[in-house]
């Protein structure tokens, strides 16, 4: 009897999350007979859960907000990304336990050269707002793509600086209240911070302190098109939304657990956005 493969995304709350949307689709267009489940996990049980879900033929899962970092100390294998963004959004079960690795570095880049083609890392500073999780994953694919400086800009500048300390050179360190004069020469500006976010403030950011020649991106995605991403189209920007991200990071775990790799294609925006 052939076993059905299973794979799933944990995390604590998890209702919200778009993941069962992406990988159900690609599931039913690629034909195969398997299965993607949200797992709410509380912390307390999590070591407990991850080994476990092997033994009930899972393949691997996705993990999010809050295990990303605690996941690590339970890995029998860690990738360097994962290692050196601290955090993990993508696992695989094996014999001997379970491998760690954090694809949303990856997710971000091919969002970029998806929705901005012929985008060059080597054109410019970049100036990134925020410096959590997500900031250290698109940091940490910045430095690997060759972008000669990235300007960090956060709300709490002790949180910049360390991180900035941690990956050294070329991150540099800007104050929240300079960031409009960082944005004016920058070749990108990205956006990972929840301000924009459907309920949330918008960025306190002028129109005119934009590059026109940025391209500019948000990693939010609700609502898809940002209060940030509609006046630098008006300021005549190249934008990228940030759905892509989400869409391109799940493509390796899902190629491993199921063994054919996915596309990225406007069918599945659509199905994700109508979910």
């Amino acid at each position: 009897m052939t076993t059905v493969p299973l794979a799933g995304v944990i995390g604590a709350p998890i209702g919200h999350s778009k993941s069962p949307l992406l990988h159900g689709h690609w599931l039913r267009v690629l034909g195969i007979r398997g299965h993607y489940v949200p797992l709410d996990i509380a912390a307390e049980d999590l070591t407990t859960c991850l080994a476990t879900l092997p033994r009930m033929g899972f393949r691997g899962v996705n993990v999010t907000i809050p295990h990303k970092e605690a996941v690590l100390p339970l890995a029998a294998e860690v990738s360097a990304r994962a290692r050196r963004i601290g955090a993990a959004n993508t696992l695989t079960f094996g014999t001997g336990g379970f491998h760690a690795d954090n694809t949303d570095g990856e997710g971000f880049m091919e969002n970029l050269r998806q929705g901005a083609p012929g985008w060059d890392p080597a054109a410019g500073p970049a100036l990134v707002l925020g410096a959590g999780g997500a900031s250290r994953a698109v940091v940490v694919a910045l430095q690997d793509a060759g972008v000669p400086e990235i300007r960090l800009c956060n709300r709490t500048l002790t949180r910049a600086q360390a991180l900035a300390r941690e990956f050294g050179a070329p991150v540099t360190v800007v104050d929240w209240a300079d960031k409009a004069v960082a944005a004016g020469d920058a070749a990108l500006l990205v956006n990972t911070t929840s301000l924009g976010m459907q309920g949330q403030s918008p960025l306190d950011l002028r129109p005119d302190a934009l590059n026109p020649q940025a391209l500019v991106t948000d990693i939010v995605y609700s609502p898809l098109e940002t209060p940030l991403l509609q006046i630098a189209r008006a300021r005549g920007c190249r934008t990228v939304d940030g759905l892509g991200m989400l869409l391109h990071q799940a493509v390796p775990g899902f190629e491993r657990w199921f063994g054919q790799r996915p596309s990225v294609t406007d069918e599945l925006r659509a199905a994700v956005l109508a979910g």
